[in-house]
């Protein structure tokens, strides 16, 4: 997919009926597709009603056909669009009849993403910007779509590049350098090498905690509720979603496998899943739903430790705290466990303390949950600002984290005592490769293959 020359045609519009299903063609020169197609050459940039026929002579379909010129077009080589009638069938025989009149020409069905990789390697976009379309796609919130928009018109990928420029103009003041050792410490004070430095480490960290936010409104909060059968987690589930999308019983044991449940946060995707009761239990169905729990448990941001106040000193309790040592220890990295203590509605308003280092909540009447959701997205690390947002991958924050570690190293061998301009620049370098690898100015094919391929057919 990353080398082939050969047209490429896909459905652009997404699966089922519609008024409007859109066919999407692009390869290196088209007019000869275009004329086997209309028996005439379209003119550019122009929306041309037209009749797609059959072998026979017979009428496929009534569309409309525009075509566009390289390097004019979203892939950079020539594109031609068919707006046709958005029935399946319909689409589908419009595109056999695309292979077969394009076949000479070598016409394919289009890889995942393939449109868009072509406009990457056509320079018609960066990496950054072919990712935020994906990401487009795939917004789950208002914030999220603002987000992608923002980083596909090169928000993002402006900040990336002005921040390699800073640092290429340091490596070039550093490397000219080289050649006169004696004059380490001079070069440092008069070029003002620490203090650039310096001001470069500041934008990277401001680039890194935005990041750390255009991830959230990407993938959204993975939040897990376990505990004890029986302790509120469905009830609790159904609060947090504003409806019953889980089965609430007295009787324990009654949600057997994960129930999952998507929605938004003051515009940040949360993902919870509702777990079976983690006990031990000789019920083979029971086993298997809490074997799930703790697949669940491993991949998650934030876990919520569910306890009934009603057990609270009691032997159950002592089960719980074990309950608590287990899950730490199948906790991926950096996932906290917040204790929550269901049932206040039994406390009296005097006891009740939500504000201190327990939580207390009431899953039956709500009491509790709007701070409850404020703790949420403070442990997550949302910090509430979504002006000016962009959305990240996990490979960009990599990126910026890798990329930070050299800018820290390269400080080191700038402090007195301590000065090496050859180490210097090579932590410069290192740097800059990071950055330029969230362009796609230094990454190799197969992680090229690997991204794309996560792309909708037809984008």
């Amino acid at each position: 997919m990353m080398t082939r020359k050969v047209p490429i045609i896909a459905i652009a519009t997404a699966p089922g009926r519609a008024g409007v299903g859109v066919i999407r063609i692009s390869g290196p020169d088209l007019s000869r597709i275009s004329k086997a197609l209309f028996q005439k050459v379209l003119r550019p940039r122009e929306a041309h009603l037209l009749t797609l026929r059959d072998a026979d002579g017979a009428a496929i379909d009534q569309l409309i056909a525009i075509h566009f010129i390289a390097p004019a077009s979203f892939t950079g080589e020539d594109v031609l669009e068919l707006q046709c009638h958005g029935g399946p069938q319909l689409l589908e025989l419009v595109m056999r009849r695309c292979l077969e009149l394009g076949g000479s020409d070598g016409l394919v069905i289009a890889e995942p993403g393939e449109f868009t990789l072509r406009a990457y390697l056509n320079d018609k976009i960066d990496l950054a910007q072919a990712e935020a379309i994906a990401d487009l796609i795939d917004a789950q919130s208002e914030a999220a779509v603002r987000g992608a928009a923002r980083s596909l018109q090169g928000a993002f990928s402006d900040d990336i590049n002005s921040l390699i420029e800073e640092i290429t103009q340091l490596r070039i003041l550093v490397e000219s350098t080289l050649d006169f050792p004696e004059e380490e410490i001079e070069f440092l004070e008069n070029a003002q090498a620490r203090e650039r430095l310096k001001k470069v480490s500041v934008r990277l960290q401001l680039l890194r905690e935005g990041a750390k936010q255009g991830k959230i409104l990407r993938d959204g909060i993975q939040l897990v509720l376990v505990g004890a059968p029986n302790v509120g987690k469905s009830s609790l589930l159904n609060r947090l979603a504003g409806e019953d999308v889980a089965i609430v019983t007295p009787i324990a044991g009654t949600t057997r496998d994960r129930v999952k449940e998507s929605i938004s946060l003051d515009g940040v995707p949360m993902h919870i899943i509702d777990t079976a009761g983690l006990r031990d239990t000789d019920d083979v169905v029971e086993a298997k739903g809490i074997e799930r729990s703790w697949d669940a448990i491993r991949l998650a941001d934030l876990v919520i430790l569910l306890k009934d106040f009603n057990l609270e000193g009691s032997p159950e309790a002592v089960e719980e705290g074990l309950l608590k040592n287990k899950i730490l220890f199948e906790l991926p990295p950096k996932c906290e466990v917040l204790e929550v203590i269901n049932k206040s509605d039994l406390l009296s308003d005097g006891e009740c303390n939500v504000e201190g280092s327990t939580l207390f909540i009431s899953a039956k009447t709500g009491q509790g949950i709007d701070f409850l959701k404020k703790k949420i997205l403070e442990i997550a690390g949302w910090g509430g600002s979504q002006e000016g947002a962009i959305i990240a991958r996990r490979r960009h924050l990599d990126c910026l984290d890798r990329a930070a570690k050299h800018i820290e190293k390269s400080q080191q061998f700038a402090t007195n005592g301590n000065i090496s301009l050859d180490l210097f620049a090579e932590e410069l370098r290192l740097a800059q490769d990071h950055l330029g690898q969230i362009t796609g100015k230094l990454l190799p094919d197969d992680l090229l293959g690997k991204i794309f391929s996560q792309f909708c057919i037809g984008k």
